[in-house]
C-alpha cells in the first residue's frame, strides 16, 4: 500500500466551486492536515480545503433554512440509504463529517439509530460545530480517527452495521487506501443482514472505471445514482427492486420533505446501467494511485 499520511483528511466534497465573485471569508486555521476555510456568499455558508473553493466544497447550508440541504449530492447519499434500506437502518456509520449535514438528518429522520461517525482532523469537527450547527448527544458520536482504521477496529470489536456512508475526503479526492477492494471488502464484513453501503464519488473522473470495477469486485451489481456527484449503492443480500424503492420513498417522504429532497425526482435517479469499462483494473492495496489517475 501507498504511504498514508498524504492522503489521511476526511470530508465531504462536491465538483462545483461556489459561484460568487465576492466569497466572505469568516473562518480560516490550518490543522494537523490541511486549511480548513469557512466562507458565506450567495446566502450558504460552505466549508472548503482550499482557497475560494477552487477545488471544491466539503459542506454548504442554507443560511435562510439551515435544514435545507444546500447540495444534490446530500440528497442522493440520503435517498440511497434510506430507499435501499429493507427496514429502516438501527446502526450507521458515516465515514467524514463535513458539516455534519448528513448526520445530522439521519439523526431527525431515524431518531431511534445509533449513528457513529469517523473523521480524522479535530478541526472539521470544532468548525462544524462552530459554524454549521452540528451537535452531538448519545445517539450520534464522532470518532476522531482515520476512517480505515475505524473499520478496523469496528471488525475486531465485533461491530455490525444497517447502513455504511463513505464520504471521505481529502483537499483533491477520496483517499486512496479509501479506494480499494480490500478496503470495500473490510467496510462488507462490517454491514448486517441486509446492510447497504453508499459511497459519494465523482461523476466524471479518470477513475471513474477503475471505482467502478472495484465496487463490482466486491458487491456485485449496484446502483448508479448520477448528477454533479455520483452516489454509489450496494447491498450484498441484493438490490431493492423498483416496486420496494417506490414504498420506501413514499414512506420518507413527509420527513425528507422538510430538508428539500424530491423522493420522485430521486426515484428517477436509480440504475444499475453500467456505464463504464468493465476491463478497467480494480484498486488494491498495491494498485491505487488515485492522485496519478485522478488528475
Amino acid at each position: 500500500m501507498r504511504t498514508l499520511r498524504r492522503l489521511l483528511p476526511l470530508g465531504l466534497l462536491l465538483i462545483a466551486p461556489l459561484a460568487g465573485a465576492q466569497q466572505n471569508l469568516i473562518h480560516e486555521e490550518r490543522s494537523q492536515y490541511r486549511e480548513v476555510l469557512v466562507y458565506e456568499d450567495g446566502g450558504e455558508r460552505c466549508m472548503c480545503f482550499t482557497r475560494q473553493c477552487r477545488i471544491g466544497r466539503q459542506s454548504c447550508i442554507n443560511l435562510a433554512d439551515p435544514k435545507r440541504f444546500a447540495l444534490n449530492y446530500t440528497r442522493m447519499a440520503l435517498g440511497g440509504l434510506l430507499f435501499a434500506s429493507p427496514q429502516p437502518p438501527q446502526r450507521v456509520l458515516i465515514l467524514g463529517l463535513g458539516g455534519g449535514t448528513i448526520p445530522g438528518a439521519l439523526r431527525q429522520v431515524l431518531p431511534a439509530a445509533q449513528i457513529d461517525v469517523a473523521e480524522i482532523d479535530p478541526a472539521v469537527t470544532r468548525v462544524a460545530r462552530t459554524y454549521f450547527g452540528f451537535r452531538e448527544d448519545p445517539r450520534l458520536k464522532v470518532y476522531e480517527m482515520d476512517g480505515r482504521v475505524y473499520v478496523k477496529r469496528a471488525i475486531r470489536e465485533g461491530k455490525k452495521y444497517d447502513a455504511v456512508l463513505l464520504d471521505a475526503f481529502d483537499q483533491e479526492y477520496i483517499p486512496e487506501h479509501l479506494l480499494t477492494r480490500e478496503f470495500l471488502e473490510e467496510v462488507k464484513s462490517l454491514l448486517a443482514p441486509g446492510g447497504v453501503v453508499v459511497g459519494n464519488t465523482f461523476s466524471s473522473s479518470k477513475l471513474y472505471d477503475h471505482e467502478s470495477t472495484t465496487y463490482a469486485a466486491v458487491f456485485g451489481t449496484f446502483f448508479n445514482l448520477k448528477g454533479a456527484n455520483r452516489v454509489i449503492v450496494a447491498r450484498p443480500d441484493g438490490l431493492a427492486s423498483a416496486a420496494q424503492l417506490r414504498e420506501r420513498a413514499q414512506r420518507y417522504e413527509p420527513s425528507l420533505r422538510s430538508f428539500g429532497v424530491d423522493t420522485q425526482a430521486l426515484l428517477a435517479m436509480f440504475t444499475t446501467n453500467s456505464d463504464w469499462d468493465p476491463q478497467a483494473r480494480v484498486l488494491t492495496d498495491q494498485y491505487s494511485p488515485a492522485n496519478l489517475l485522478n488528475h
